[in-house]
């Protein structure tokens, strides 16, 4: 399993359905790497196709599969209307290193609400060694006296 950092480029989202009916969206997306939560900036005003470009980093470690975007609009005085949900999977990342920008369905009720775009890169972590730690037992590399 990859250990290590992920970075999340988020782009923007195009053909969202929209949540507010009386003036334009003001979308925000919330990252979800298993216990790790991000938000975004809120896009005032940019309705269905928000742009953000905006970069967040997380760090993997065993088990992490997936990465949730859960786009959301920010009502004032009321509670945000969850817009939808898209499921990134992480295995295409770790295995290229780097994805490019790439729409992902956003779906809430299992219907299609539009599409988001974001870029991947993965950075594994230095010190893993096959899941072989190096045993220390000391010795002249941390000994401290001079010969």
């Amino acid at each position: 399993m990859p250990h290590g950092t992920l970075e999340v480029v988020l782009v923007s989202a195009k053909g969202l359905e929209d949540a507010d009916f009386l003036n334009n969206m003001d979308p925000y997306v919330q990252l979800t790497c298993r216990t790790q939560d991000q938000k975004s900036s809120v896009a005032t005003g940019m309705g269905t196709a928000p742009e953000w470009n905006e970069t967040f980093i997380f760090t993997v470690s065993e088990g992490t599969t997936e990465l949730k975007a859960k786009i959301f609009d920010k009502d004032v005085g009321t509670e945000d209307d969850a817009v939808g949900e898209a499921t990134i999977p992480l295995e295409p990342v770790f295995l290229e290193g780097e994805i490019p920008p790439t729409a992902y369905n956003v779906v809430k009720d299992e219907e299609f609400k539009g599409e988001i775009w974001v870029a991947l890169s993965f950075k594994p972590s230095e010190n893993r060694s096959r899941g072989i730690e190096e045993e220390s037992y000391g010795g002249w590399k941390n000994s401290e006296a001079s010969y």
